[in-house]
C-alpha cells in the first residue's frame, strides 16, 4: 500500500490542510495489496463510518517484490522501511475508501503488522508503529505517479496517509498459509482468528485487528510452524 517508491516520512509538499481506479485482479485470500484496490467504488455511509470505534492494532499490506505500475516500481518491503532515514516512511497509495478511513482512525504509537502481499510467500514480516496521524497523500496530485487521482482536489483531498516507523522483524515470518489454518480451526472452535479481516475482508490493504487477534499472532512467533 505504500508506494510508488516510498518517500521519507512527512509531507512531500507544504502540508495543506486540508485510488484513479486501479484494476482489480483475482487473488487468494489475504494476498490483495493496496495496488489493486478499486477507487471507483462509491463512498457510502458505511465506508465513512468504518474507521470509528476500532481497536488500536492494525495489519497493513505492501508488496515486497518488484512490480511495475505505469512504469514505476511499486515494491516496498519491511527491509525497505528499515532502510529509510529514521526507519520511517509515509504509507501512501491507498485508494479504497474503507482502507482510507482506517488510516484516518489511526492514533500515534498504535502498532501494526507489516504484511508482505502479492508475492511468492505472503505473510507477516514484522512490526511497525504509527508516528504521524493521517494527513493528505501527496501522490494523489502527482500526474506521473501510479496513484494519481485527477478527481481529487488539493483544497479537498480524497486520500490520506500516515507515517510509520519500523519496530522490529518478527522472530519468525508468519506465512498466510499458517494464519489460514488457524482461522479455519478458530471458526469451528471460536478462537481468536475466527473473524480475522485478512480472511473476511481480504481485499483491504489496511485492516483492523482486535487485541486478541494481535496477541495470538504474536504468540505464534514462539511456536514451531503448524
Amino acid at each position: 500500500m505504500p508506494r510508488a517508491r516510498k518517500r521519507p516520512a512527512g509531507p512531500a509538499r507544504p502540508d495543506k490542510k486540508g485510488p484513479g481506479g486501479k484494476r482489480t485482479k483475482t487473488e487468494d485470500p489475504g494476498e490483495a495489496s493496496a495496488k489493486v484496490e478499486n477507487s471507483s467504488l462509491q463512498e457510502t455511509s458505511a465506508s465513512r463510518d468504518s474507521g470509528k470505534n476500532l481497536s488500536s492494532y492494525w495489519l497493513m499490506k505492501s508488496e515486497p517484490e518488484s512490480r511495475l505500475e505505469k512504469g514505476v516500481d511499486v515494491k516496498f518491503s519491511i527491509e525497505d522501511l528499515r532502510a529509510q532515514p529514521k526507519q520511517t516512511a509515509c504509507w501512501d497509495g491507498v485508494r479504497n475508501y474503507q482502507a482510507r478511513n482506517f488510516l484516518r482512525a489511526m492514533k500515534l504509537e498504535e502498532e501494526a503488522f507489516f504484511y508482505h502481499s502479492n508475492c511468492r510467500e505472503p505473510g507477516i514480516a514484522g512490526l511497525m508503529k504509527i508516528v504521524k496521524e493521517a494527513y493528505p497523500d501527496h501522490t494523489q496530485f502527482e500526474k506521473n505517479n501510479p496513484h494519481y487521482d485527477p478527481s481529487s482536489k488539493e483544497d479537498n483531498p480524497k486520500w490520506s496517509m500516515v507515517d510509520v516507523q519500523f519496530v522490529r522483524m518478527m522472530k519468525r515470518f508468519i506465512p498466510l498459509a499458517e494464519l489460514k489454518t488457524h482461522h479455519q480451526a478458530h471458526r469451528a472452535t471460536g478462537g481468536p482468528l475466527k473473524n480475522m479481516a485478512l480472511f473476511t475482508r481480504q481485499r483491504l490493504s489496511v485492516q483492523p485487528l482486535t487485541r486478541e487477534e494481535f496477541d495470538f499472532i504474536l504468540s505464534l512467533e514462539e511456536k514451531e510452524p503448524s
